[in-house]
């Protein structure tokens, strides 16, 4: 009976040590489901709260944002403005600033609205649940990440989506936009490859220790650019030196930090056995 007991807890603590996996490949529900967007978003609301709530290491205030009423309702405003039908729908990057910025914001609310938690795991089944008006339709998370960014940007997706963790790619101070997309998502990148709390590039020796989100999606870079070319390109200067001419060099990942991307106290204690347990009881 013991050793039963142990193999169950065994099971559930490999599934919650690696909730990000599962989540990454994306189950086939929401492989199938394409998130349309309606044209026309106006996304200047949410970059000014981006601006006014989040800092320069990506960590937001929720505190003085859950506080701030007027706010609240701002960001509520703009999230009401996907809901539309998508009789004409956004295509190209405007389809992919206008999904990206959706997607994070609604991390953002969902996060508000359960604030004060210590991660977006505290919050019930936060990727799977549909309940967020895009298009005339009811997706998730997970619908906008991988039925639709996903396949559309492929490795791009992941510098710019934000899951509300402190591993997370760092959560930018401004709303992405058409136009520009595509420089934001680079500078995205940059930004994120340069933290050394979240990837560290050593080219003495041979090695780096970066984020488990180049485990999870590996298919995504493999389909256009291996994780080593992301390094060369995006990377600081110690990863430029460690990848220069094709150098061959280890990986090894570092543990995913899924406490709340918070600019308090809240998920800066946020461990393994607070997810194992979070995955367990939500």
């Amino acid at each position: 009976m013991k050793n039963k007991l142990l193999q169950i807890l065994s099971v559930v603590a490999i599934a919650a040590l690696t909730p990000f996996a599962a989540h990454a490949q994306g189950d086939k529900k929401s492989k199938d489901v394409e998130v349309k967007c309606p044209s026309g978003i106006d996304h200047s609301a949410w970059d000014r709260l981006l601006k006014k709530y989040v800092d320069a290491q990506g960590l937001v205030n929720y505190t003085a944002w859950k506080n701030d009423k007027e706010d609240r309702a701002a960001l509520d405003g703009y999230l009401k403005q996907f809901a539309a039908n998508a009789d004409k729908p956004a295509e190209g990057n405007e389809k992919a600033a206008s999904l990206t910025n959706a997607y994070n914001a609604i991390v953002v609310t969902e996060l508000l609205n359960a604030y004060p938690v210590e991660s977006i795991h505290e919050t019930k089944k936060p990727f799977e649940t549909k309940a967020w008006q895009i298009g005339g339709a009811t997706v998730a998370l997970n619908d906008i990440e991988n039925g639709t960014l996903r396949p559309m940007l492929e490795y791009r997706a992941h510098s710019v989506l934000v899951c509300g963790a402190r591993s997370c790619p760092p959560l930018q101070r401004s709303a992405y936009k058409a136009d520009s997309f595509e420089e934001q998502g680079d500078t995205a990148y940059r930004t994120w490859l340069a933290r050394e709390d979240l990837n560290e590039f050593m080219p003495q020796e041979k090695k780096a220790q970066v984020s488990e989100v180049f485990k999870w999606f590996k298919p995504d870079f493999e389909k256009s650019m291996a994780v080593a070319k992301i390094f060369e390109k995006y990377g600081p200067p110690a990863a430029k030196e460690l990848t220069a001419g094709g150098k061959q060099f280890d990986i090894s990942y570092l543990s995913y930090n899924w406490g709340l991307n918070d600019q308090g106290e809240h998920g800066r204690s946020y461990s393994k056995a607070n997810l194992i347990f979070d995955k367990i009881t939500k």
